[in-house]
C-alpha cells in the first residue's frame, strides 16, 4: 500500500536521522542495561536500545530523543521519548510529516507507549494526535515486547491517512475572531490549570510567529496555540503583578498532556 500523501507542491526536507550513538547521547536512559530495583518480579526488562534497533531494521529512522529528570538511579532509568519517521513510505500533508512517537522508562512507571505524531519542519514543532481508537498503543513489559512494539508502529503507520483527513478538515474550517479567542482561552486553561487568571492574555496566544500560520482556520490557529504553549516565550504578569515570560515545556509527561489536550480542543472545532 502506497502511503505517500503530499497534498501540495510545497517541498521540504525531513529531519536528519540519528545514529544509535546520538540517541544514547541525548537519552542515555534508553540504553539502560537493567531495570531499576523498584520494578516487580513480573517486569520483563527489554532495553529501549533493542526496540530502537528493531524499529530501524523495520524501516523507521530515529529523528529526536529526549529524557526527563528522575530521582531514581540518577536518571539512568528515566522516562524517555523518541521520535521516528518511516524511511521509504513518506507521510506528508502539506507542511507536516507523520511520525511514530515512542515513550518508555525502565523504572516500572511506564509501559511502552506508541503514539501517532506530526512534525512541522517549518518550526521544529512536534505534535501528538489521537483519533478514537487510533494513534495510541500501550505495550506492556511482558511477552515478545520487541515484536509487539514494531507491529504497533507499523499499525499506526498504515492508518496515518485518517490523520490527513482530519488535517484537511481543520484547514477547511474557518473560525471567527471570537471563536479563536475562545480557543485561546481554553488553551490557557489547559496550560495553566492552577491559575485563576492566566499570566498572559488570550490575544497574545493568537499572535503568529511566522507567515505560514497567518489565517483564521482551525489548523493554523491550533498551530499558533500549540507553539506558544509548548515553546513559551510570551511576556506576562504573575498574580502579584510581576513581569514574567512563559517557560517552555521540557517534562515529557507535561508535553504529552498539553499536546493531547490541545489536539482534542482542535478536534472539537471540527465536530470530532
Amino acid at each position: 500500500m502506497e502511503l505517500l500523501m503530499n497534498f501540495s507542491n510545497l517541498t521540504f526536507a525531513a529531519r536528519s536521522s540519528l545514529s544509535l550513538q546520538e540517541v544514547q547521547a541525548r537519552a542515555p536512559a534508553a540504553f539502560a542495561e537493567q531495570a531499576a530495583q523498584t520494578t516487580g518480579p513480573k517486569y520483563v526488562f527489554i532495553s529501549t536500545r533493542d526496540i530502537v534497533s528493531a524499529l530501524m531494521d523495520a524501516g523507521f529512522e530515529p529523528t529526536e530523543a529526549v529524557q526527563t529528570r528522575s530521582r531514581v538511579g540518577g536518571g539512568a532509568y528515566a522516562r524517555h521519548m523518541l521520535r521516528f519517521q518511516p524511511v521509504v513510505k513518506a507521510l506528508t500533508w502539506d507542511d507536516v510529516l507523520g511520525e511514530i512517537v515512542l515513550i518508555n522508562s525502565h523504572d516500572g512507571r511506564s509501559a511502552y507507549t506508541l503514539r501517532a505524531g506530526l512534525h512541522r519542519p517549518i518550526c521544529l514543532n512536534g505534535m501528538l494526535t489521537t483519533l478514537g481508537d487510533f494513534g495510541l498503543i500501550h505495550v506492556s513489559h511482558r511477552g515478545n515486547v520487541v515484536a509487539n512494539v514494531v507491529e504497533a508502529a507499523q499499525r499506526i503507520t498504515r492508518d496515518f491517512g485518517r490523520i490527513g483527513e482530519v488535517v484537511d478538515e481543520m484547514r477547511g474550517t474557518v473560525l471567527t475572531q471570537g471563536q479563536q479567542l475562545d480557543f485561546a482561552r481554553e488553551a490557557l486553561t489547559l496550560r495553566f490549570p492552577e491559575h485563576a487568571e492566566p499570566p498572559v492574555q488570550p490575544a497574545q496566544m493568537l499572535e503568529r510567529r511566522r507567515m505560514a500560520d497567518v489565517g483564521d482556520d482551525v489548523w493554523r490557529t491550533y498551530n499558533a496555540l500549540q507553539e506558544h504553549c509548548l515553546r513559551g516565550g510570551l511576556p506576562g504578569r504573575t498574580a502579584k503583578g510581576r513581569t514574567m515570560h512563559m517557560r517552555g515545556i521540557r517534562a515529557i509527561r507535561e508535553n504529552v498532556r498539553l499536546n493531547c489536550g490541545l489536539w482534542d480542543l482542535a478536534l472539537r472545532r471540527i465536530g470530532r
